[in-house]
């Protein structure tokens, strides 16, 4: 939640329950109370049914530690997608755009909230999955719980249900209001008919403050939660109309943490997020490397059996549909460290193998340099963002598993003699007999000095023609190039040409072919 006011919370849930035993009660009954006092809810009208648990601050790899039996069972049973945030510029690792990322689908320089102010927040055309449910299927019986209020005031997470519970957890504890959340959440799924419902824990977050993520304190809140999901697993195979019912069941967090505690930077830790699913559809133990936190949204349109539309500019894919890049073909090849010094050894993330049917020209290319980065290199997200820090490798969020990069200023932190000069080259794709055809791809661009970027094409091996030419910063962001078929072309193949000089970098990804 990236609280300034975190230790505030803590004394706040100190003081909440020293007021219950003072006055004789404890919060249990608290809890007991609300949980009676849930709200109606419209009678649901779906057998296809969601619910999203969201566990602020949760770090991804402290899991293993804790015992948390609910969740270790859910990534057996259902598929579990790690990655990794952004970082500023874009957005702080914080709660705001975290969860607006989670709700919306989209990324942050589409939902516009950039750190815990929400200032520019673009909810009006890039709302949370509840508000468009709302839009395009009213008649769903939907729930909301949070205990960060943002969530609500800000029309984060809320928006669009038809029943909430709002509790202030920076001014009361995140302890007793979890707890209110889960009992009430529990008593909806096993009384009533809800079909969507979104609930939100906030405790992870500020034992992360406050004890750090490597403490047995965090560890023991993610037991806590851990305990609170249970409880909802139960209850929805309580249901009496459970074997009639097709459940989607998915966990997901907002950021993690350092190890001594806090958020909102840079580090690897601090960018840490997963999404874990189970329901129809949804693979077993599967551990794919192309799930990304906006793809929360998409995964509950998806289970609902509702078909995005396009004008809607999501960001995201259902988690169980896997990413058809050809570079996602070369996991096996990827090698731990050479030279690069910035990412850890023992780390797999990097190769110079092509995948099939691709090539790399280096034969203008400078002697020396760091080996990883000596041309164009396919690498991860962790691999390649870890190699240094703060120069925006953080922000190539649109990048999936494995992407093309080629990194001058990587290559040059070793000695080295003569231009960075590298071409990716495609396969030859069939055009005879078609009139126009497209390129697309997805990419992160950094210009600096004299620095180049081509895109080229040549048809039926001819001399490469350039059709683009990058001058300026283009922040992870899709490329379309619909080019006309010259009479006569029976192919084409593209060229991705970079040069520079100790300069910045271009990564490519996504790349698609399309002939019409």
């Amino acid at each position: 939640m990236s609280r300034s006011l975190s230790r505030r919370s803590v004394l706040a849930t100190t003081a909440a329950a020293a007021t219950a035993a003072a006055v004789g009660g404890s919060l249990a009954t608290a809890t007991a109370t609300a949980a009676h006092a849930a709200p109606t809810l419209p009678d649901g009208t779906s057998k296809d049914k969601v619910l999203v648990v969201g566990m602020d601050g949760l770090r991804h790899d402290v899991i293993a530690a804790a015992k948390a039996p609910h969740l270790k069972a859910m990534m057996a049973n259902g598929t579990y997608g790690t990655s990794l945030l952004y970082a500023n510029p874009m957005a702080a690792t914080s709660s705001g755009p975290g969860w607006s990322t989670i709700s919306t689908g989209v990324w942050p320089d589409k939902h516009g909230v950039k750190d815990n102010s929400f200032a520019g927040k673009n909810y009006g055309k890039y709302p949370g999955f509840l508000a468009r449910l709302a839009q395009v299927r009213p008649q769903l019986s939907t729930y909301a719980a949070v205990d960060w209020k943002p969530l609500d005031a800000q029309g984060t997470v809320t928006a669009g249900a038809d029943a909430k519970l709002v509790l202030d957890g920076d001014a009361d504890g995140y302890t007793g209001h979890d707890a209110t959340i889960a009992a009430e959440t529990e008593s909806i799924l096993r009384n009533q008919n809800p079909d969507v419902l979104f609930v939100y824990f906030g405790q992870t977050d500020i034992a992360g403050h406050n004890s750090g993520a490597a403490s047995a304190a965090y560890r023991a809140a993610i037991d806590v939660q851990d305990g609170y999901l249970g409880r909802l697993l139960t209850a929805i195979r309580a249901r009496p109309s459970y074997a009639t019912e097709r459940w989607t069941v998915i966990v997901t967090t907002d950021h993690g943490h350092t190890d001594s505690g806090g958020h909102g930077g840079s580090a690897i830790e601090e960018r840490r997020t997963f999404v874990l699913a189970q329901g129809p559809g949804i693979a077993a133990g599967a551990r794919p490397a192309d799930t990304r936190l906006v793809d929360v949204a998409a995964t509950v349109f998806k289970q609902l059996g509702i078909t995005p539309d396009p004008a809607w500019g999501l960001d995201g894919k259902p988690i169980q549909q896997r990413s058809t890049d050809p570079f996602e073909a070369l996991y096996a090849s990827l090698a731990a460290r050479a030279d690069e010094t910035g990412t850890p050894a023992g780390v797999l993330g990097w190769t110079h193998t092509a995948p099939s049917g691709w090539s790399v020209v280096n034969s203008a290319m400078g002697t020396g340099g760091v080996a990883e980065w000596r041309g164009w290199s396919f690498a991860t997200d962790e691999f390649w963002s870890r190699s240094q820090r703060d120069q925006s490798r953080e922000l190539n969020v649109r990048s999936r598993g494995i992407f093309a990069v080629a990194d001058s200023d990587e290559w040059a932190d070793k000695a080295a003699s003569g231009p960075y000069d590298s071409t990716l080259v495609t396969p030859a794709h069939a055009v005879g007999g078609k009139s126009t055809v497209t390129l697309g791809f997805t990419t992160l661009y950094r210009q600096e000095g004299s620095q180049g970027a081509r895109v080229l094409a040549s048809w039926n091996g001819g001399t490469p023609v350039e059709v683009k030419r990058y001058t300026s910063d283009v922040i992870s962001q899709p490329q379309e190039l619909t080019l006309d078929v010259p009479s006569g072309a029976a192919n084409v193949s593209f060229r991705f040409h970079y040069t520079g000089s100790n300069n910045w970098y271009w990564v490519i990804d996504g790349v698609t072919v399309t002939a019409a």
